[in-house]
């Protein structure tokens, strides 16, 4: 009898013990977007013109000084975020990938995911960004409906963005879309036709994000001007919790608190980042975690593009911050990441971090209130929140944590 095919989602698939292994990401910002939304507070940038074979250069570049001290990583995904990557030559993409294979192991089945908004003219590149390699892409579709796009301040039409989404599928093994909900004037009654044509699409992963007031932003100006009202807590919290059983009811079940995936279609870059692994950040204002001579150290580029530009030309990179991580601040970052999983944070994650577990690592009188409260499940495998504590969430972690 032959043995049994072991696909690559059941091959990631943990035992119910064990903590899955977090894999290593390469995070690559690129800056520049056509237009600033106006909800937007993301490290985004618009500019007249953009030198690409430059900022090619300066991204290889950085990339370069990173893989120095991190020779020998395995790279399970690559992530090109933003701003709007999608707006970048698709021999970017190309010369990056190449370079990180030749740099790095690049897992044979690595995800890589390109940001795109789903404009005619963006989907045009669609192809060649197939041929650099990316073999998932995330669209910012955020809304369906023509005067919430313009609300938002996108670029596309719910035309368009439907449109992109099919030649997204077409493309790319792998599509991932947005939804942007709890905008002015939503309940769950008006948002659920919205959600189910998003289903019509036959997705695999869905992220949803309710819209929030992030300070410095346009929005935010307007809401302290009394110019825009958003749903009241209550009824944010009912189109959140109809969201994710509409989602669940057709077999994208949530795995984490804002996105929804059919089985294996999870992303494994994010899945990086909730499950404390290790990623480099690489361009303007780009994050990472990387763990060097037994050290967790948190790392933060130049924000500005132009300082960026100017920091690698002269220096080979435009690291702003390189911080060794405490022991108390790693374990507040695990926790804070870990619980928005569905799946928690194993047992065995805790001891290979710090050698104990959940009982000895944080105040018992408090973790035992949450837990008795409904809030967070703790059981011989891991530490988790519930249903309950994940609509709670921040108020849970602010307790947990002391």
């Amino acid at each position: 009898m032959s043995a049994p095919t072991v696909t690559a989602a059941a091959a990631r698939t943990p035992a119910l013990g064990a903590a899955p292994d977090p894999g290593f990401g390469i995070y690559l910002h690129w800056p520049f977007c056509r237009k600033k939304c106006p909800y937007c507070d993301f490290n985004s940038h618009v500019r007249d013109a953009v030198d690409y074979a430059r900022w090619r250069a300066n991204l290889l570049r950085e990339l370069d000084r990173y893989a120095d001290e991190t020779a020998g990583r395995r790279v399970t995904s690559i992530f090109f975020g933003g701003g709007t990557p999608s707006l970048m030559a698709p021999r970017t993409a190309e010369a990056l990938i190449a370079r990180i294979a030749e740099r790095f192991e690049l897992a044979a089945d690595a995800e890589i995911t390109l940001e795109a908004n789903p404009t005619s003219a963006e989907a045009d590149a669609f192809c060649g960004f197939r041929a650099a390699g990316v073999n998932r892409v995330s669209l910012g579709v955020q809304a369906l409906d023509d005067a919430a796009l313009r609300f938002l301040g996108r670029q596309h039409s719910a035309a368009e963005a439907l449109d992109a989404v099919a030649l997204a599928r077409a493309t790319f093994p792998r599509v991932s879309f947005d939804l942007m909900t709890a905008r002015p004037g939503q309940t769950p009654e008006s948002s659920a036709p919205e959600l189910q044509q998003a289903l019509s699409f036959g997705p695999e992963h869905v992220s949803i994000y309710q819209l929030t007031i992030e300070p410095g932003t346009p929005f935010h100006a307007s809401w302290r001007r009394g110019e825009l009202q958003l749903p009241d807590a209550d009824t944010a919290g009912a189109i959140y919790e109809m969201t994710g059983e509409t989602l669940k009811a057709a077999g994208l079940p949530a795995y984490e608190v804002s996105n929804h995936a059919r089985p294996g279609e999870e992303s494994r870059h994010n899945l990086t980042y909730w499950r404390s692994g290790d990623y480099l950040g690489i361009g303007p204002g780009a994050h990472g975690r990387i763990t060097v001579g037994g050290q967790k150290l948190a790392t933060r580029q130049h924000a500005a593009p132009e300082a960026w530009t100017a920091a690698v030309e002269r220096d080979g990179h435009a690291t702003r911050a390189r911080t060794p991580l405490t022991r108390a601040e790693r374990l507040a970052e695990m926790t804070m990441m870990g619980l928005r999983l569905n799946e928690g944070i194993h047992r065995d994650a805790f001891a290979r971090a710090f050698d104990a577990g959940p009982e000895a690592l944080f105040d018992r009188a408090r973790l035992d209130a949450l837990v008795d409260e409904g809030y967070l499940a703790l059981d011989a495998h891991r530490l988790a929140a519930t249903p309950a504590g994940l609509l709670r969430l921040d108020a849970v972690l602010g307790h947990l944590l002391g």
